[in-house]
């Protein structure tokens, strides 16, 4: 609760006059019974009417005021609490873009919109709500008390003390639910989980029928999910019949031991009436005790699980007196370099010099490091041991928006936004002109297929890019990547998808591009890396061959068998010619 008071107090004038607000409508509430024990004892039993007017007036005013006063309490509270909300949603966001790629590798998508949808809204509501009523319960508790043992002592510890052993119930409540709801919360994340796979893998369930194994596991899921807030539901049914009937105990004692004070005239039946409605005013805290009790052990189980996100520390970030370079030749070291990940080791004695400007072409075979080598250029991953450079600067004393800013990647995984082609290619740059947008298109072999679409460059695309092919999305990629114009061009198996002449015509363009840039090409085709200034060829994670095209054609290793293999029916074909 303390990191939630610290974003509370950030906003200490909103706080400040709702609660101000708060204590004045509670003390308006403790007059109005003393109003009414005057007009009992003085104007219906002694017929002093000429005090009747002033009584009611001054009801009429407090009415009055409590409901002006009620609705700015009731508002500032709510924009109080909607302000820390957004702030813990923008913190949390923020915090999980600064995290590295590795805590992805082992997190939920589903799990992190719990948190950050989920568990933040059940500490909005705590704020906005249970937070408040249970400051404003304390103050009608401690005013209602001091003011019944001023009425009659004997009656208010009579009627007190059965309330007492409420507190022992509310806090056995908080300890018994408090691991319900954190199962609860683990719970909507795997189903939240598995929602989001299935509604985004949709058609590949269609596609293998398994609609009714996905129905079956999200019930079983969902049945689990029942059966935890079924236990919920029990603990509260246990605590909550106990707090009811200690509660309506001090009511039937103070009409038995009031009524009699009144009979034996040792209190007036004017004080019994303003005594009973101080007593609501206790009896309404006590009994809402354990709904709060419950409400603030819900927002403890979120309020842990969001702050353990935001307590973990990225491993990789800028270090200080970082260097941020204005502007990056392009020329990239790897010395010395190994990459363990999970204890595995990926690579091992990578050792790699290449200048700016040049095309390094990366192939191997599926888990030879390939992807992993390159993410250690931009530091989504930071080496075990060795060193990578950029520009002769080990990367790791590189402040990491320079660095990256100054890279351009296209992922295996083709990713588009819900939004026109537009912003998605202007993702890679916001500032990018149309004709900046357009060269970038024609250099990436997409603008002809764009401008065919009948809104062209508006047209919207789907989640994930749904309503395009796998080689337009992969040319849509490139251009985003390519409006960029940065240093260093990573092309991750960025053309699989593309039909060889698409492909020979996107490379011929990157080769024509005015401003050379440092370009990588993971591939398995020999087409797209042949022309490359240098082909890496890793097995196991080290390099096995590197050289030109033609030098390892020579050299007969894997690349020549690659090489055969792909060109074997070209070959077949020149030899009957022949």
């Amino acid at each position: 609760m303390k990191r939630i008071f610290n974003y509370v107090l950030k906003y200490k004038l909103l706080l400040f006059i709702p609660t101000i607000a708060m204590v004045c409508v509670i003390a308006a509430d403790a007059v109005t019974p003393y109003i009414t024990k005057l007009i009992i004892d003085r104007v219906i039993i002694l017929k002093e009417f000429s005090i009747l007017k002033y009584l009611l007036g001054i009801m009429m005013v407090i009415t009055i005021t409590k409901a002006v006063i009620g609705y700015v309490r009731e508002y500032l509270f709510d924009v109080l609490s909607a302000k820390v909300n957004e702030d813990i949603k923008n913190d949390l966001f923020n915090h999980i873009q600064s995290l590295q790629f590795s805590y992805f590798d082992n997190m939920n998508t589903g799990e992190l919109m719990s948190r950050i949808g989920e568990d933040v809204d059940n500490i909005w509501r705590t704020i906005s709500f249970g937070l408040r009523l249970f400051v404003e319960n304390i103050f009608y508790f401690l005013l209602s008390s001091i003011i019944l043992f001023s009425l009659n002592w004997k009656l208010a510890v009579a009627c007190i003390s059965i309330m007492i052993p409420i507190g022992y119930i509310a806090v056995k409540l908080e300890n018994t639910i408090l691991k319900s709801y954190e199962e609860i919360s683990d719970q909507a994340a795997v189903i939240n989980t598995t929602a989001q796979e299935n509604i985004a893998g949709v058609r590949l369930v269609k596609a293998f029928a398994r609609e009714k194994h996905e129905i079956l596991k999200f019930l079983k899921m969902n049945r689990t999910n029942y059966d935890l807030n079924m236990s919920q539901a029990r603990s509260l049914a246990k605590y909550y019949p106990p707090i009811e009937l200690l509660t309506n105990f001090s009511i039937i004692i103070m009409i038995i031991f009031g009524g009699v004070l009144v009979i034996n005239k040792s209190m007036t039946i004017g004080t019994l009436v303003a005594f009973s409605q101080y007593i609501g005013n206790l009896i309404w805290p006590m009994r809402n005790l354990g709904w709060l009790t419950n409400m603030l052990a819900q927002n403890k189980a979120s309020s842990k699980k969001v702050f353990d996100i935001m307590d973990t520390e990225p491993s990789i970030k800028t270090p200080e007196n970082a260097s941020s370079p204005e502007s990056i030749k392009g020329d990239i070291e790897f010395k010395d370099v190994s990459f363990k990940y999970n204890d595995e080791t990926v690579l091992r004695d990578i050792n790699l010099k290449i200048s700016a400007g040049s095309t390094v072409a990366v192939m191997g075979g599926t888990g030879s490091g390939k992807s992993t080598l390159l993410h250690l250029i931009g530091r989504y991953y930071d080496v075990s041991q060795g060193e990578v450079k950029v520009d002769g600067i080990n990367v790791k004393e590189i402040n990491l928006n320079s660095l990256r800013s100054h890279m351009s990647v296209i992922p295996e995984d083709t990713f588009l936004f819900s939004d026109s082609i537009e912003e998605n290619i202007k993702f890679g740059k916001r500032s990018a002109s149309m004709d900046e947008i357009e060269t970038a298109c024609r250099t990436a072999c997409c603008y002809d297929f764009i401008t065919e679409f009948e809104e062209g460059f508006d047209t919207l695309v789907g989640e994930r890019g749904i309503g395009l092919s796998g080689g337009q999305k992969q040319r849509i990629s490139i251009a985003r990547a390519l409006v960029r114009d940065a240093s260093i061009l990573i092309l991750d198996d960025a053309t699989s998808a593309l039909d060889m002449d698409t492909e020979y015509n996107l490379l011929k363009n990157l080769n024509e591009r005015a401003k050379q840039c440092t370009t990588f090409i993971i591939a398995h085709r020999i087409s797209a890396v042949k022309n490359a200034d240098k082909i890496i060829f890793l097995e196991n994670g080290t390099i096995l061959e590197e050289g030109t095209h033609d030098e390892l054609l020579k050299l007969k290793g894997r690349y020549y068998e690659i090489y055969c293999e792909q060109f074997k029916d070209f070959q077949s074909f020149e030899s009957e010619v022949v």
